[in-house]
């Protein structure tokens, strides 16, 4: 069985109603966001670790994930993204960069940024950078177990945390 067709059956095993799409091949989320759809709504899955332990970080698509902001929710003193190989060891039959944020599938606790959690619909991939989950955000909640929280950050706030940090560091050197 595919890891998608495991994804629609885990789906499927909560009664919960989505819609499954295929969409054409895309890298980048503006390329595979159906009109209806916002591409600040598709979520993005990123592994991060914590003390040998993996977790899934849900953040807007198009946001940058804030690591900060992830280990003041868990309370970690260090939580760092997960390499591309740790990905691969962890998520070998999916493909890199659609990692569904299925926590219970995959054994892993999720945590879901406000952004998303507070959307009506939610989109995210199944495994494949063709397909695509649609649903209602409550009950992905639901199924994900989802903790909340501020975990990511848009363009904006990126550029401004690096441009502040850049001069902090030139005003220590």
């Amino acid at each position: 069985m595919s890891f998608v067709r495991k994804c629609l059956s885990y789906l499927d095993s909560f009664g919960v109603p989505y819609a499954h799409t295929v969409e054409r091949l895309a890298w980048m989320v503006e390329e595979v966001v159906a009109e209806d759809m916002p591409a600040h709504l598709v979520a993005k899955t990123i592994v991060c670790e914590e003390d040998d332990r993996y977790l899934l970080v849900v953040i807007p698509a198009t946001w940058y994930l804030d690591v900060g902001r992830v280990s003041l929710a868990r309370g970690a003193t260090k939580v760092r993204m997960a390499t591309e190989r740790e990905i691969a060891t962890l998520f070998p039959f999916g493909e890199t960069g659609a990692i569904p944020p299925l926590g219970g599938l995959l054994d892993l606790p999720v945590y879901l940024d406000c952004q998303l959690a507070n959307q009506e619909f939610i989109a995210f991939p199944a495994g494949s950078h063709r397909d695509l989950i649609h649903m209602k955000t409550t009950d992905f909640r639901e199924i994900a177990a989802a903790t909340i929280g501020s975990f990511g950050c848009c363009d904006y706030q990126a550029e401004f945390r690096k441009r502040f940090l850049a001069l902090r560091k030139a005003a220590e050197a």
